[in-house]
């Protein structure tokens, strides 16, 4: 509901909000009101900015609320937002962290590193673990890491072996493989 003031456009709020507090045409605002429908207008200028957003791509709920802030919406009116979302499902961390792990997964990022991003982003780090056992398995995991490895170490084929094997350990670890059998696989890439 688009609330005028002397016919000029003031703010724009959800009309339950309105007819809660019993505003219509004519009437007069009170200032606890006006402070009450400003507060609801922020949250629905949110909702709104979380809306353009989510048409785009998916968000984490921490994150989303985050970018709302950077926007420049208060941040009481970025959670309520990001809540009312969460009600609508448009928001559900767990969704959008399996949908993250499986396409950056398949780019060649590692565990480690994809726990960092994720936890960057509010996801709670027992989903996470959860989700990484889920849709990296250990087997998948090493299979991945011996195709990398062995990539990279043909790419550093005329360098003498004890430098070609500090890189190729340094590449796993910063796509965010990590661990004695990587360190293994990659010695045996690099002989």
């Amino acid at each position: 509901m688009r609330v005028e003031v002397d016919g000029r456009p003031l703010l724009t709020v959800p009309a339950e909000i309105a007819a809660r507090l019993g505003i219509g045409a004519g009437g007069l605002l009170s200032g606890p009101m006006h402070q009450e429908l400003c507060r609801a207008a922020d949250a629905e200028a949110a909702f709104r900015t979380a809306l353009r957003a989510l048409e785009r791509r998916p968000f984490a709920a921490r994150d989303l609320a985050r970018r709302l802030i950077l926007k420049g919406h208060p941040p009481e009116a970025a959670d309520q937002a990001v809540a009312r979302a969460k009600e609508l499902g448009l928001v559900n961390d767990e969704t959008y962290a399996r949908h993250f792990i499986q396409t950056r997964s398949a780019r060649g990022r590692g565990p480690a590193r994809l726990r960092r991003e994720l936890a960057a982003m509010g996801v709670l780090p027992s989903l996470v673990d959860r989700l990484l056992s889920e849709e990296l398995p250990e087997e998948q995991t090493l299979h991945r890491v011996s195709v990398l490895a062995r990539k990279r170490a043909g790419q550093l084929a005329g360098i003498p072996r004890p430098d070609r094997l500090r890189r190729v350990v340094a590449y796993l670890a910063r796509r965010g493989y990590r661990g004695a059998e990587v360190v293994q696989t990659a010695r045996e890439a690099c002989s």
